[in-house]
């Protein structure tokens, strides 16, 4: 996370992207589009751009939908409510249209000057507003259902994890896992009766889990969703979970305390 602070200047944001290329393009543009604009942090994954909401608490956030460790999806889930979203993507224009005049805008890559013109007048617009900024989870959730469903044949989901254990192979159906969880340059895989280490990192099993039924909950811990009991809050307001079929508890970070909002 680079910041960038100038107290007493214009309105702020942050810039979220993976690339470093595309984030300083976007940071060079906004300069010339939007002199005023303060860009207190930029970000180059998902979770330290949810430490950079908490930490500089920006009107604005341009985020990129595809980045490791996080989506821009999940922290604008976790950004709902707080300051204004703009995605920067380079899904096709039709998966985001929908979300053009909506609550969350979008600049599709590469970014192209009147848009991002555009986009930055109805951002003038709304901070102009004394209306609260707006909760955008349902908008969220028909928007990750939209892109999930065009990326469905590109990302095959996976079936089985094989493990070695001294000479034995062993072989988890992905039905039995309840979570994966990082442990230094492996990921550990636990089961109602078993676990194993797998000399893969987290990041990719992810890639082929349905985030439906397994969600990140920590940098480092991906869960079964239907394994879960109960979550806990405690005084400071941190999260543990409770599992049906086994003892160990799991953290929650900050970063995706969203998922467990009352309804």
């Amino acid at each position: 996370m680079k910041p960038h602070l100038n107290p007493g200047a214009g309105p702020t944001a942050l810039i979220a992207d993976d690339e470093d290329l595309p984030r300083a393009e976007l940071r060079r543009m906004l300069a010339s589009a939007w002199p005023e604009l303060q860009v207190v942090a930029e970000c180059e994954d998902g979770p330290a751009a949810v430490e950079a909401l908490d930490a500089h608490a920006p009107q604005i956030a341009f985020l990129d939908i595809r980045m490791p460790g996080m989506s821009g999806l999940d922290v604008a889930r976790a950004a709902s409510g707080r300051c204004h979203t703009v995605f920067t993507t380079a899904y096709d224009s039709h998966a985001v249209a929908a979300f053009d005049a909506g609550a969350v805008d979008y600049l599709l890559k590469p970014i192209n000057a009147e848009r991002l013109a555009q986009a930055v007048a109805r951002l003038r617009e709304r901070l102009r507003s004394p209306a609260a900024v707006p909760d955008i989870d349902t908008l969220l959730q028909r928007l990750g259902q939209r892109l999930q469903g065009g990326e469905a044949a590109a990302a095959p989901r996976l079936r089985w994890v094989s493990a070695s254990v001294g000479e034995t192979i062993k072989m988890f159906a992905i039905e039995e896992v309840l979570f994966f969880q990082s442990d230094e340059k492996y990921t550990r895989v636990v089961t109602a009766h078993d676990e194993a280490h797998v000399r893969k990192p987290l990041r990719e099993i992810s890639d082929g889990l349905d985030p439906e039924e397994f969600w990140q909950v920590h940098r480092g811990t991906v869960v079964r969703a239907s394994a879960i009991a109960r979550a806990q809050r405690d005084e400071l307001g941190r999260i543990t979970l409770h599992l049906r079929q086994h003892r160990e508890t799991l953290a929650v970070s900050q970063a995706w305390a969203w998922r467990f909002k009352p309804m």
